[in-house]
């Protein structure tokens, strides 16, 4: 459904054992955004898991889908760019038809 670049596991990697209570990582689409919908990661506990939840184990990293989010994110490639202008996650995903220029706001 969803994978991940080298570059992006090992910054989750990172992130989740400064925590050692999270388990995974959340990634979802909101309505919003200059183009419709909107990406949200966050981290999360086990406890947080929902019974509509997808829990997809990526290479040691558990990546976390809520049933509404999963048609749009479906083959979607999360990969991380630290760069001269910022870093940050970015999220290539085959069902955005256009993008806002901030990358994080897509229309399907």
């Amino acid at each position: 459904m969803i994978t991940m670049t080298t570059l992006a596991e090992q910054k989750i990697k990172s992130l989740l054992e400064e925590d050692s209570e999270m388990m995974g990582l959340r990634i979802y689409v909101k309505g919003g955004g200059c183009s419709g919908y909107s990406y949200g990661m966050v981290l999360e506990t086990s406890g947080a898991v929902g019974e509509d939840d997808t829990v997809i184990e990526h290479h040691g990293i558990h990546v976390i889908v809520d049933s509404h989010s999963a048609p749009l994110l479906s083959g979607a490639v999360v990969d991380y760019k630290d760069e001269l202008m910022g870093a940050g996650f970015v999220i290539h995903n085959p069902h955005a038809k256009t993008t806002c220029g901030c990358g994080s706001s897509f229309s399907a």
